[in-house]
């Protein structure tokens, strides 16, 4: 089941799709370099000879209880099993976990393209500076009023640093 998985997924388009981050890929990478090698060693392994030739032994060794005792080693040798249930579960969950990073990455950057689109759309249609009237900036922003009485009762005539920032 999860080699029909593996061979189904198209790695070159895996990353650009999802827009991963670079620790992300750098993992993806390295398990799909893991993954080749191990489908070579299974392959190379698969390819070798496995039957052993007893006769032939009999033939060259003198001492044929050996080579016996060895047939019946073979013979009653079986592979054990190895559960993969564990090893499985570890990779669902590092999906899982993989696909919820993606999801929270997919759902803060459309945030913030709707931010940038809102403060795009605010810039569109806000008034040229020139066309604001004093009356609006004081109405918008009340304290200045505030400001220029207590500059003109000091006797300031000129902002500070204005010169400096914008010229004359």
């Amino acid at each position: 089941m999860a080699s029909v998985r593996a061979a189904s997924i198209d790695w070159s388009k895996l990353t650009v799709t999802l827009g991963l981050k670079k620790e992300t890929i750098t993992a993806l990478q390295a398990f799909r370099k893991r993954n080749d090698e191990a489908k070579r060693v299974v392959s190379a392994l698969k390819q070798q000879k496995t039957d052993i030739d007893f006769e032939n032994y009999r033939n060259i060794l003198k001492n044929k209880a050996i080579v016996n005792e060895a047939e019946n080693v073979l013979k009653q040798f079986k592979p054990t099993k190895v559960d993969l249930e564990e090893q499985l579960k570890i990779v669902e969950t590092f999906e899982k976990k993989a696909i919820d990073y993606a999801k929270k990455t997919v759902d803060k950057v459309d945030a913030e393209l709707r931010d940038l689109q809102a403060t795009l759309t605010n810039m569109e249609q806000t008034r040229p500076f020139k066309d604001i009237s004093v009356d609006e900036l004081v109405k918008a922003k009340p304290e200045l009023n505030d400001i220029v009485e207590k500059m003109v009762k000091k006797g300031r005539w000129t902002v500070p640093g204005y010169e400096e920032k914008f010229g004359y």
